[in-house]
């Protein structure tokens, strides 16, 4: 994988090079898959687990940037976004000469599914509220409030690994996912210990990660928000719902300048990644 600069209000684009650079937009309308991982589809064309880096380029404000990947699945790397938040801070960020426009939100939006939740509230930044629970002794109930700044997304939340339970690991291994998947790179819990030699980075590793994951999946929406989310027990696909909530109701927000410093940002030169070959 390898990622270029691009021109303001180009948004951010995959373009698979092993298929003549077909070009897939990171566009809530291209979701196609938003199971183990959020993957993006057009015309046939498939990109698979885009969170992570989604989210990267969200924590780090970057705007624009071509991904030029030669797979269906983007690299897994050490199972967070931190190797992406290096490599964008080596190469560092260009500063365009158009202005960033946010999705502010109005009114509050709430879906329900079962225990499962998630909302959007009027707020003054963007902020996170994210609550889990899992029938695991090493996990159960994490909750954790997040206020976005650069900063804090590199330290809090971009560390915070990928995880699963043993039996899933195996399952996404046969059906042709996670083809890197390792200890190296998948926080890997069995009935009760977590199998990763060095253990955590975080007591609530778990619920980073759903944080992280969330503002990769919502970042789909093509603006960043100020707004309140807030989310129990929820997922890819509920946050999924979210954006595709937000595109059917416009009237629950408007599109605000940014301030006069706030310009559009894309990655300097390019950057490249090679995938994890290490298997479980």
């Amino acid at each position: 994988m390898r990622i270029c600069p691009a021109p303001a209000n180009t948004g951010i684009v995959f373009k698979r090079t092993d298929l003549d650079g077909f070009a897939i937009p990171a566009q809530s309308r291209h979701v196609a898959r938003v199971s183990y991982a959020t993957s993006l589809m057009r015309k046939g064309v498939l990109i698979s687990t885009t969170e992570h880096l989604l989210s990267a380029f969200a924590g780090m404000g970057v705007d624009n940037a071509r991904v030029e990947i030669d797979n269906l699945e983007l690299p897994i790397m050490d199972g967070s976004a931190l190797p992406f938040v290096k490599a964008i801070r080596e190469v560092g960020l260009h500063k365009q000469r158009a202005r960033r426009l946010y999705a502010r939100i109005n009114k509050s939006i709430e879906i329900v599914d079962g225990a499962k939740r998630i909302a959007i509230h009027p707020a003054e930044t963007f902020r996170v509220t994210y609550s889990i629970d899992f029938p695991h002794p090493l996990i159960g109930t994490q909750s954790l409030d997040f206020v976005a700044s650069e900063r804090g997304y590199e330290t809090e939340v971009a560390p915070a690994r990928t995880f699963g339970f043993l039996a899933e690991v195996e399952m996404l291994l046969k059906s042709g996912l996670v083809k890197g998947g390792s200890l190296e790179n998948v926080v890997v819990l069995d009935k009760d210990r977590v199998m990763n030699p060095e253990g955590l980075r975080f007591p609530d590793e778990f619920c980073r990660h759903k944080i992280l994951d969330l503002m990769g999946d919502i970042s789909l929406l093509g603006h960043p928000l100020i707004g309140h989310v807030v989310a129990e027990r929820a997922g890819h696909a509920m946050h999924a719902q979210l954006v595709s909530q937000l595109i059917r109701q416009k009237d629950y927000w408007m599109l605000v300048p940014a301030p006069e410093a706030d310009p559009r940002v894309s990655v300097s030169p390019a950057t490249e990644f090679a995938p994890s070959r290490a298997a479980l």
